[in-house]
């Protein structure tokens, strides 16, 4: 039964990332079950969505919390934060249209404890002068996090450069000195 869920899980993040209006029959046609099998692991396209949001908080917020263990400076910590983030903020990407949508409550209300754990991490960098302190910690994190968003569903997200482009940008925004931004960049392995 699990197995199933999953399926129809991963097979929604595929088909509503091709097309975020696709509905709950475009789903089970592509998981090959019958819009009733959908329906009765999720009884709406909302409940869906929560849970695809739910995955996605859940895989974000244990990378996050296990960067910032290192306790390495803010902006080492958001470049290794977003090299390893990368695959669950590529393949989640269809969350930000979602977000601008009728999801766009649901989904932001989901996403509270990764909010807080960035402002932490934008906190810590502005207290200690590594991040720009023009906005607050909160907002900044989200400027800095959606670019990443941004570029994970432009047409740069299936390209090598695509990771490089989202984290040297998001330093960017934070307020980090590009050579500075670049040389982390070139550090990661």
């Amino acid at each position: 039964m699990n197995e199933t869920r999953d399926r129809i899980l991963d097979v929604a993040l595929d088909v509503l990332g091709e097309n975020p209006d696709a509905g709950m029959g475009d789903i089970a046609s592509a998981a090959g079950v019958v819009r009733r099998t959908v329906y009765g692991h999720f009884p709406s396209r909302l409940d869906l969505v929560r849970t695809l949001t739910e995955r996605a908080v859940t895989e974000m917020t244990a990378v996050l919390t296990e960067v910032n263990a290192s306790h390495a400076e803010a902006d080492a910590t958001w470049v290794e934060f977003i090299a390893r983030v990368w695959p669950v903020t590529h393949r989640y990407r269809v969350l930000l249209a979602l977000r601008r949508g009728e999801y766009g409550e649901a989904i932001h209300g989901l996403l509270g404890p990764v909010d807080d754990l960035l402002a932490d991490l934008v906190k810590r960098g502005q207290d200690s002068d590594v991040f720009a302190q023009h906005l607050p910690a909160g907002i900044l994190s989200q400027v800095a996090y959606g670019v990443v968003f941004a570029i994970a569903d432009s047409a740069l997200s299936n390209e090598p450069v695509g990771a490089r482009a989202a984290t040297i940008t998001s330093l960017l925004m934070l307020g980090v000195p590009e050579k500075r931004a670049i040389a982390l960049v070139d550090d990661q392995p």
